[in-house]
């Protein structure tokens, strides 16, 4: 309660919520209690919550959209913060858009589509944020964040405000420095391409029919359970494997695209950490290929 006390004194009362249940939070709806959930509108209030997180020694946890998460169904300890809610503005200046971490890559795309900007085509579809994508490289159908980040401002351990650029921010295939040097992105700036409106506009339609087409959107999930294997398709080995449709409890491999792992309505995270393991084990065991996750496991274990 002291915590709170202290919260309440930089922080608009409504932007905490206690005890709040994280499958509210994330695309795969699944996830237990978050102690502290706090959806603050700029940097200068995450600063302030991390400085008394810090006096009280409790861990702080950031998030986005949670498009890619799986939440421990025993919570998280501790304070969650939520960039999407509320630091998700955009701005866009000649062939330049900057917007906040918590800004949608859809909302992205359609700015980007309202000032005829090309580039962006690839990410408009990614159900994630901006901050998120840019700590893992997203990316989908041959394009990739580093293709389009022209750099980055963070927030460092010390709480310090710093520019990254695109080579500082070391992108590569589902990696950038932003989680190993515990930074917190609070904005990034994109650099397009002036282009034709209804082209891109028939690029995206495009790509958003391939999604409808190959991937299972009408159920719950955090999208592509698992990294590309080098030379291979993590997708093909677990179809291949005959996995496709296999469940525990909740959690199924899909049946449209081996590569998803589907809530079917009352998943918990222990089913879908055992049917992540048994698809790592199969997939070893008949092809020799290991299989690394890509969905990001967080909470108390």
């Amino acid at each position: 309660m002291e915590v709170i006390k202290q919260l309440k004194t930089v922080l608009p009362e409504q932007l905490i919520q206690q005890n709040e249940m994280m499958s509210k939070h994330t695309s795969f709806r699944i996830g237990g209690i978050a102690d502290i959930y706090i959806s603050p509108q700029n940097s200068e209030q995450i600063k302030n919550v991390i400085t008394i997180a810090k006096q009280y020694n409790i861990p702080v946890m950031i998030i986005g959209n949670g498009s890619n998460l799986l939440v421990s169904d025993k919570g998280i300890r501790g304070i969650v913060i939520q960039t999407a809610n509320n630091m998700n503005e955009i701005v866009t200046k000649g062939e330049t858009i900057k917007a906040e971490s918590g800004a949608l890559l859809s909302a992205i795309g359609a700015e980007a589509l309202k000032h005829s900007l090309k580039g962006f085509s690839f990410a408009s579809g990614i159900p994630g944020s901006l901050g998120g994508a840019v700590c893992m490289n997203a990316g989908a159908y041959g394009g990739e964040m580093k293709d389009v980040i022209l750099e980055a401002e963070v927030l460092t351990k010390e709480l310090d405000i710093k520019k990254l650029s695109v080579k500082e921010l070391d992108l590569q295939y589902r990696h950038s420095v932003i989680p190993e040097k515990e930074y917190i992105v609070l904005n990034a700036t994109i650099q397009l391409e002036k282009g034709d409106y209804n082209t891109i506009q028939k690029e995206m339609t495009e790509l958003a029919e391939q999604r409808r087409q190959k991937q299972p959107l009408n159920f719950a999930s955090a999208g592509s359970t698992f990294k590309r294997p080098k030379g291979y398709f993590a997708g093909k080995l677990i179809s291949d494997a005959g996995l496709k449709g296999y469940c525990i409890g909740g959690a199924q491999v899909s049946e449209k695209h081996g590569g998803f792992i589907i809530n079917k309505g009352n998943a918990t995270c222990a089913d879908v950490i055992a049917l992540i393991e048994h698809c790592q084990k199969t997939v070893f065991e008949k092809f020799g290929v290991s299989l690394e996750t890509e969905v990001k496991m967080i909470g108390e274990k």
